[in-house]
Order: C-alpha cells, then structure tokens, then sequence
C-alpha cells in the first residue's frame, strides 16, 4: 500500500503523520509530499527518515491512497491527476466538498456510500465532522427541522500563522498578524472570508454540508461562527428543533451509544466537554444536554473535538482504512 501525505509539512499534516502511526495504517512505501519551498526537508515517521518530494514525483509514483491537506488551490489543480492515474484521492480541503460529483464523508455516517469509482473523496469542515457525529443519531429517531449553531473556534483551525499569534500576544511580543485584531482576550465573529449574504464562509459550510453528509435537505442550519483565544480544540453551541418530541434519558444514550462519540453531561459534578479535555484525542464530547424551555421538541447541547485530529486528520485517515478494509483502493 503505497501511500501519499500531501501538505506532509503543514499542522494537519503532521498530525495526520501521527494518526497514521497510531492506527498502524497499512503502508508499505510512504511518500512525504510538500510544496516546492520544502522539497528536500528531512521528517521522520516511525522511526524512518524520509525526504519531502514535490507533487510531481508523487504523481509519478502513482500511489493507491494520497491524502491531501494543502489547501483548495493545490487539491483543485493536482487531486484530477491523481485521480486520473488511479490513486483515491482523501481531499481535506473545501475544494471538493460541495462538489455534487464527489462524496462528502464521515465515516461513522455514510461511508457505506463509496465505491471504487470514487476517485476523489471529500473529508467535511472540522465544524462540520463533530456536529454531524452528534445529530445523526438524533435525526434518525426524532427527525431535525432546524439547527441553530454557535461556533467558539481555536485559533489551530487558522494555521500555524494564528497559532504564533496567539503565543505572540501572551508573552507580550509585537509579531505576524493571522487576524485584523488581537486574540487575546478577545473574540472574532470572523471565521473564514464574508460572503455577499454577510455570512463568513465557515457559517455557510456549517449551513450545506450536513444536508450533503446526511443526503437530507429536509432541515435547516444556521451558524454564526467565533475565534477564540484557545489553542485547540473547537466548542459549538447547538440548539436543535425537531419534528418529534423526545426523552433526555433516551438522547443521552443514543448518543453515549454511537461509535465515537462520548457524553460527558453532570451538572453535578462540574462534568462537560471542554477543548482541554478533547485535546488529542479522537472522540467528539458531548455535554449541557438539555431540553430548550421556550420551545416545543428542542434540545440543547454543547459539542467538542479536536478539530486537528477527528475534525480533520483522523476523519480523513478513517475514510482511508474503509477503502482498505472494503477493497476500494
């Protein structure tokens, strides 16, 4: 099983190195792959050196699986002709995921769906992955209608750029702006660029990409989506109406039923998901669920994960070992 990182340099793609050494993915040769400024850069997985190669040696080496996090722009241009030579391609970018020709997948959810002739497959927004892992068992049983999310979002899910930021601002030193303002000790209703609707680009993915991951345009979704000054994980605050009423007993084991997924839900004893907790690990949290007093068949709750690991590398990494173990590549 020859195996392909795209963007093997970047922060997903380091932490996708690690998840595919943790979940000991079948590979047999491994190929770093990376833009021109880092060809030629030493990484080492398991215990091996590798050099980073550029896209077009990758291309030529016609890997089975190539796993891209690059951005939109490199997986627009090169994801086709990795495709057209026979490699799956797991995009980890926007590039594809609305694309009506390519399967948007969780694979907990609908990874049943793919085929052989799905050549390049779309891993959803991170936001997107640890909302979908929650409601799914809860549209089933109840039936959403609506979906009112806020998102409180770590500055990982910018890049390294906010991330240095961020570290700039607590030791008090002037540096490389990611954001127009400060994060520290502050908030930005700004995840992504404005849309002409005065909805960033991040609150639209929230909005679409369930009803394509669910193959449902039956509900609705409205998101407004914040940074926060947390290094990793993202929070979501999730009010969901849905058609049937149900019972908060029976929500809470549905969801403490469901593959990945974990409730953590004690008033109590101060027991909820926090980004601290979820940080490096795969599972999405769940907790504060409660039933909304102002309206009829609505439930609250909040939704953690670390949007490096099951919001983007392991999802992806999940999609490859479903490919392996049906025979698809």
């Amino acid at each position: 099983m020859k195996v392909a990182v795209v963007g093997a340099t970047g922060m997903v793609g380091e932490v996708m190195l690690k998840v595919l050494a943790e979940r000991n993915f079948p590979i047999t040769e491994l190929l770093l792959v990376a833009s021109e400024r880092s060809v030629g850069k030493k990484m080492t997985y398991q215990n091996k050196e590798y050099t980073v190669i550029g896209l077009a040696d990758a291309l030529a080496a016609k890997p089975q699986i190539a796993i891209f996090s690059a951005g939109g722009e490199t997986s627009t241009e090169w994801a086709p002709k990795f495709a057209a030579v026979g490699t799956t391609v797991i995009d980890n970018s926007s590039a594809w995921r609305m694309d009506p020709t390519k399967k948007l997948v969780v694979p907990e959810i609908n990874a049943d769906q793919l085929t052989k002739e799905d050549k390049i497959i779309a891993n959803p927004n991170c936001s997107t992955i640890q909302l979908v892992m929650c409601l799914a068992p809860l549209h089933k049983k109840y039936k959403m209608k609506r979906v009112v999310i806020s998102t409180y979002q770590s500055v990982s899910g910018t890049g390294v750029k906010a991330v240095q930021q961020l570290e700039n601002e607590i030791a008090g030193i002037q540096g490389e702006m990611a954001y127009p303002y400060p994060i520290g000790r502050n908030a930005l209703p700004h995840c992504d660029v404005f849309l002409e609707n005065g909805y960033t680009k991040e609150e639209m993915k929230l909005a679409r990409e369930p009803q394509k991951i669910f193959d449902d345009r039956s509900f609705s979704i409205t998101a407004t989506a914040v940074r926060i000054p947390t290094a990793g994980g993202h929070s979501e605050s999730v009010n969901v109406e849905f058609e049937n009423d149900f019972d908060l007993t029976d929500v809470r084991k549905l969801l403490s039923e469901s593959s990945g997924v974990i409730v953590q839900d004690n008033p109590d004893t101060n027991t909820y998901p926090m980004p601290i907790y979820a940080h490096d690990k795969d599972d999405v949290f769940v907790g504060r669920i409660r039933r909304d007093e102002t309206q009829r068949n609505t439930l609250n709750m909040w939704i953690v994960a670390d949007n490096l690991r099951k919001g983007a590398a392991t999802n992806a990494v999940q999609i490859g070992e479903y490919l392996v173990a049906h025979n698809l590549v």
